[in-house]
C-alpha cells in the first residue's frame, strides 16, 4: 500500500494569500524552504493491485493529480463537509474519464448529504455514454465498522472538529485523522495497534478546532504509533523548526510525501 500527501496545508494553504507584497502570508514558515509551501490537506491510498481511494477533494485537487502524476482511483472517502476538504470536487470528471465510470463517495450520511446538497448536479444518475460532468455515488458508511472499499478493509470513525464531527480514517495499520481537536474514548480504541498516523496538528498553541502540538504529543503518548506524521499544518508550523524541536517518531509531512505500508486485510 502506498500513501501519498497530497496536501499538507490547513484551510488557506501556506502561504496565506496576502503579504505586504502580495506574494503570499508565510507567519512563521521560512519561503525559501519549498517543504513550507503547502497545499489543503488530502492523501490518496493506492493498493499493490491498483486499486485507488482519494480522501477529500479540496480546492487544490487538480494542481495535486497533476503533480504526482495521478489519474486514476476508484473511490472517495470525505472525512467533513468544510470548503476546504471539497470544493475540488468538480476535478472528478477528469477521473471519471480515466476510469470511464462514476466515482463512489463514501462517508457518515450527514456528510454525504451536506455535500449532496451544494453539488447536486455531480450526484445525478449518469447517462452514458462519456462524462460531460462529474459523476458520484454516494455510499453513506457507518462508524465504527470495517467495511469494504475497493475489496479492501477500512474503518471510519467518529472525531470531534470544534463546532462539527469528522471522520477518522484507519486502513490496516495505517490511520488518518485530519481536522480533529478532540478523540472520544471509542476512537482511541480503533487507533489501537495503528503503526504509521497521520494525523492534524494545525499550529502549536492551543486552537478550537484543530490539534495542536501538545495535544498531538499527548494522543502520541496514548497510543503509541511507531510514526506520528503531522498534517493540516498552518503558517506557525516551519519545517526547519519542526525538524529541530519534534521528538523522535514525530515529523512534519509534506505535499508529495508518500509511504509504503503493508496493503490492509482484503475484505
Amino acid at each position: 500500500m502506498k500513501v501519498t500527501i497530497l496536501g499538507c496545508g490547513g484551510s488557506a494553504g501556506v502561504p496565506m494569500l496576502g503579504g505586504h507584497d502580495g506574494h503570499g502570508e508565510w507567519g512563521a514558515c521560512d519561503p525559501k524552504e519549498s517543504r513550507n509551501m503547502r497545499t489543503r490537506s488530502s492523501i490518496l491510498i493506492q493498493m499493490e493491485d491498483g486499486a485507488g481511494v482519494l480522501v477529500d477533494t479540496g480546492p487544490d485537487l487538480r494542481a495535486q493529480l497533476l503533480a504526482q502524476g495521478i489519474s486514476k482511483f476508484q473511490a472517495v472517502i470525505y472525512t467533513h463537509a468544510h470548503a476546504d476538504h471539497i470544493a475540488g470536487i468538480d476535478e472528478i470528471r477528469g477521473v471519471n474519464r480515466a476510469i470511464d465510470r462514476p466515482l463512489t463517495a463514501y462517508g457518515a450520511a450527514e456528510v454525504l448529504d451536506e455535500i449532496k446538497g451544494r453539488f447536486a448536479y455531480i450526484f445525478k444518475p449518469w447517462t452514458p455514454p462519456g462524462f460531460f460532468r462529474a459523476v458520484l455515488v454516494a455510499h453513506p458508511l457507518p462508524f465504527g465498522q470495517k467495511v469494504a472499499i475497493n475489496g479492501y478493509e477500512f474503518l471510519l470513525f467518529e472525531q470531534a472538529h470544534g463546532r462539527i464531527g469528522s471522520t477518522g480514517i484507519r486502513c490496516g495499520d495505517f490511520a488518518y485523522s485530519t481536522d480533529v481537536v478532540e478523540l472520544p474514548e471509542i476512537a482511541f480504541g480503533h487507533l489501537e495497534g495503528v503503526d504509521t498516523w497521520v494525523v492534524d496538528c494545525f499550529q502549536r498553541q492551543p486552537h478550537s478546532a484543530h490539534a495542536w502540538l501538545e495535544r498531538v504529543l499527548e494522543w502520541r503518548d496514548r497510543i503509541q504509533p511507531r510514526r506520528v506524521i503531522l498534517t493540516h499544518m498552518g503558517p506557525d508550523m516551519d519545517w526547519a523548526w519542526m525538524q529541530a524541536n519534534l521528538p523522535e517518531g514525530v515529523e512534519p509531512a509534506w505535499d508529495g510525501l508518500t509511504l509504503d505500508l503493508p496493503d490492509p486485510p482484503a475484505a
